[in-house]
């Protein structure tokens, strides 16, 4: 060996340990990050636990975050995502002031907004920013130079369910302090935590919800146990157990006396020596057993990971299950529990066993097991399905300890009414003789329910057809006396409940309800027949003007508003009423059924009014059903009449397009014109149909028409918007433009301006998907549904057209100034606008010194010259062209 040198074994070693050292030192730096990383977590986790409120929690943040880094400089923005208003919920800054001090002119959202703030609010990511960064962000206009300049600015967005609600920040003016990764990684987690108190607390409130909610189910569970007339006694046992369970869900008992008080519940209802209960806790998956009594004695089983015991078995299928020992020999020997933990099989002495799954918001949380170790205690399948019943409110009663604390002031309020009921219970158990007073009084109470609707309280339908009878029959013995009946409908109910929820719903028909009363006197009678329709018997009225002053009140009780969901709604009501007649056949369904017909004809109206019934009111009713009948055979039969209306040129009356408009001759009532036959589509819901009828029609015919008019005839087809509310209809549409023969480029298709108001979405996705096709779109009925201009600005939209009742009104300066302003906003946004209804020459003149330069109406006497040179050349006999 040369001196000096090192045997290569040695350097190679060497080399190893080096390797290992440097290994060592990033280990050592990654836990020691992790530690840091974890005491955080331990104290941010304390202070989110404790804070009452996140202005207390915000305070513990800063203050903790300063022992970890340098946050003298810290501040918190929040986000409303509805609003979009941007907050400072928290601000602390060694130099600049808050900055609605620093910049006391401009609202703080706006100046977030424009800030490096908005900035990390929008994009959603973590911002480490230093000057560079800065300098580049606002070059780039990214960002306003807002406040004091920093060395480095840290930003981390505060995200629920994956989306943004804050940012929290921290920056420093000073060399010697510097931001890294475990900075990065500590706000992060700070930010998941203000996440999580935010949540908290809106929790508090869902609890409640819930809890109104399971004491409703309560209530409903009570209700149909009155129903079990057969197991009356059985019945009210196991209301009594229902009752204590409830009971010790809102007392203040201990879990070490909670359970044992369950089962003695369950004890009462059927026997139970052998019994425990179990807990699933996801979070670590496994099972906890807070409950076990047995006739073999030994300890409650300590929790455990989840298995493949019986327990598992039914908490795996969600389903109640009794099984015999031989049941269990099967199971054991098929492999389907305790294959591979033998260890936890116990149930060699057992004769049965009945296992129920627990059930807390729709999830399984536990079981409850009951089974018996001789044959004198054997179980049924009543007994499965008694206490598959019972685990659904020990289920409950378990939910509500959890939750005891949070919910006791609603518990208090069971309490005493439990304490009540079981007071009352007591007392019919002391002798037999109050026993039978209580069930009476319970039996007269499903009497009651049995005619009364269950959410206001009032008569039901089958309760006031009894009452009506009698009057029928009274007013026949008495021919001097008369009643009057009314049927009430209320307008926007169902607005109400699609917008507002059906819980504000039941609240409107409540207090509607109390409404109507007031509005009666004692002896009527005021029922509800369902949904949102009343009734009112008005009995022995002396004139029939008695009943017209109560449709008066009640119209205008109705219209005064109503506060639901901390907001004022304004409703209406139709009102139809029938009166009786001592010399009539009519019988409670006829008579009924006029009020109907009289109410259907006050909606017909125009609603928020009252119609008296007369055979006139039937007649036209019958006359409404039987042209609506007629109308839809005439669609079948294809008897609708399809004319043809040009649009010309205001200067030289050149036809530029035809609008295909519609008439029936109906056999008995004569001629029905577009705008009767458009409201009667309306009325039977066929707009649709009446849309296609056209299309398909002015298709068949469109290449005579070409030949005639020749190939650059330009199409406009009026269209409803119920082509577009739904996805089939919309694809039912672009298959019939499709479909058709008429060049895509020459066929345009209008919406009216009102439903494209009303609703916005459908309208711009559906303009979009008809866009591609090729064709031109276009609003009609402009000027009446008052669209923003930053919605027409965006849409693929080409035309505009007037709607006729603008230009039949021109008759001061402020109604020429907004018809001026529509004509500018077409041309500004570069689209075509056409006036419609034009039929005097006086408002063609008014509309051409406006800027209008085209459109259609009977002004345009002229066109028929046009149209006569090519009648002949057109080879249809029922397509009709008119001026």
């Amino acid at each position: 060996m040369e001196k000096g040198k090192l045997p290569s074994n040695s350097s190679n070693n060497i080399e190893h340990l080096q390797r290992r050292v440097s290994r060592l030192r990033r280990l050592a730096t990654k836990y020691k990050r992790a530690e840091i990383i974890q005491n955080a977590l331990l104290e941010i986790s304390n202070i989110a636990t404790h804070a009452i409120s996140l202005d207390v929690f915000y305070k513990g943040v800063h203050t903790h975050l300063q022992s970890l880094i340098h946050a003298d400089n810290f501040f918190i923005a929040s986000i409303d995502n509805q609003t979009g208003n941007i907050t400072l919920p928290f601000f602390a800054d060694e130099k600049d002031t808050h900055p609605s001090e620093l910049y006391p002119d401009e609202e703080i959202s706006s100046l977030l907004e424009r800030g490096i703030t908005g900035y990390v609010l929008k994009t959603g990511e973590p911002l480490f920013c230093d000057t560079k960064r800065f300098e580049e962000l606002v070059a780039l206009g990214e960002i306003d130079d807002l406040g004091s300049p920093c060395l480095q600015w840290l930003g981390v967005p505060i995200k629920h369910n994956n989306a943004v609600s804050g940012v929290l920040v921290v920056q420093t003016y000073s060399d010697d302090i510097s931001y890294g990764e475990l900075e990065l990684e500590l706000m992060g987690f700070i930010c998941h935590h203000i996440s999580g108190v935010m949540e908290r607390l809106r929790h508090n409130e869902e609890l409640e919800i819930a809890i109104v909610q399971r004491t409703k189910e309560l209530s409903q569970a009570y209700d149909k146990l009155k129903l079990e007339v057969a197991e009356r006694v059985k019945a009210e046992e196991l209301q009594k157990s229902l009752f204590q369970i409830a009971d010790l869900s809102a007392s203040d008992v201990s879990e070490a006396d909670f359970y044992p008080k369950i089962h003695q519940v369950i004890s009462q209802l059927l026997p139970a020596e052998n019994c425990f209960i179990s807990l699933v806790h996801k979070a670590s998956n496994t099972l906890s057993f807070p409950f076990y009594v047995s006739q073999m004695g030994g300890e409650r089983p300590k929790p455990r990971s989840m298995q493949d015991g019986l327990t598992e078995f039914i908490l795996k299928h969600q389903q109640p299950i009794l099984l015999s020992q031989q049941d269990i020999q099967d199971m054991v020997k098929a492999g389907e529990i305790y294959g591979t933990n033998p260890t936890l099989n116990h149930t060699q002495t057992m004769k049965q066993w009945i296992g129920i799954p627990l059930f807390i918001h729709g999830e399984i949380a536990g079981g409850l097991t009951i089974y018996s170790l001789t044959d004198q205690n054997s179980y049924e399948a009543k007994d499965l399905e008694l206490l598959t019943f019972v685990s659904q409110h020990i289920a409950n009663a378990i939910e509500r300890k959890f939750a005891v604390e949070e919910l006791r002031r609603s518990h208090e309020l069971l309490e005493d009414k439990v304490e009540k009921r079981t007071k009352a219970i007591a007392e019919m158990n002391d002798n037999l003789q109050r026993q039978i007073m209580q069930r009476k009084k319970m039996e007269a109470q499903l009497v009651y329910d049995a005619k009364h609707d269950n959410l206001t309280g009032l008569p039901n339908r089958s309760f006031f057809m009894e009452r009506l009878s009698q009057a029928i029959k009274h007013i026949r013995r008495h021919p001097n006396e008369q009643f009057s009946l009314l049927f009430i409908d209320l307008d926007g109910f169902k607005q109400i409940n699609d917008t507002l929820g059906h819980l504000e719903g039941d609240r409107f028909l409540i207090e509607t309800s109390t409404r109507l009363k007031l509005c009666i006197r004692e002896n009527d009678t005021l029922a509800r027949l369902g949904g949102d329709e009343f009734v009112i018997l008005l009995d022995s009225i002396h004139q029939h003007k008695d009943a017209e002053d109560v449709c008066e009140r009640i119209l205008q009780t109705i219209s005064e508003p109503y506060t639901l969901a901390q907001q004022q709604v304004i409703s209406g009501a139709s009102i139809g009423v029938a009166f009786s007649c001592a010399n009539s056949s009519d019988n409670s369904e006829s008579i009924l059924r006029n009020a109907d017909t009289a109410m259907y004809q006050a909606k017909s109206k125009g609603k928020g009014c009252y119609v008296i019934f007369d055979r006139q009111t039937e007649y036209h009713f019958n006359q409404r059903i039987e042209l609506e009948q007629d109308f839809l055979n005439a669609l079948e039969l294809g008897d609708i009449v399809v004319e043809l209306t040009p649009v010309v040129s205001f200067n030289d009356t050149d036809i530029l397009a035809y609008e295909p408009t519609s008439y029936w001759q109906h056999p008995s009532q004569g001629l029905i014109d577009n705008e009767q036959l458009t409201s009667l589509a309306h009325q039977t819901q066929t707009m649709t149909m009446l849309d296609d009828y056209i299309f398909k029609y002015i298709d068949q015919h469109y290449q005579a028409l070409a030949n005639g008019m020749g190939e650059n005839i330009q199409i406009h087809i009026p269209l409803s918007s119920q082509h577009i509310k739904h996805k089939y209809g919309l694809r039912s549409l672009r298959n019939t433009i499709k479909r058709s023969k008429m060049c895509a480029s020459k066929l345009w298709v209008f919406f009216h301006e009102k439903s494209f108001v009303k609703d916005s979405t459908h309208h711009i996705s559906a303009f979009e998907s008809l866009s591609e096709l090729g064709i031109n779109i276009g609003i009609n009925g402009f000027g009446t549904g008052y669209s923003s201009l930053s919605s027409l600005s965006f849409l693929p939209i080409k035309a505009l057209k007037l709607d006729a009742d603008v230009s039949q009104h021109l008759l001061n300066e402020k109604q020429l100034q907004l018809a001026k302003a529509y004509q500018l906003i077409a041309t500004t946004l570069g689209f075509e606008i056409y006036a419609e209804g034009v039929n005097t020459l006086e408002q063609k003149k008014t509309l051409a010194s406006l800027g209008y330069y085209q459109g259609q109406g009977q002004a345009f006497s002229l066109a028929n010259l046009v149209l006569t040179q090519h009648v002949e050349q057109i080879d249809m006999h029922e397509l009709k062209l008119t001026s």
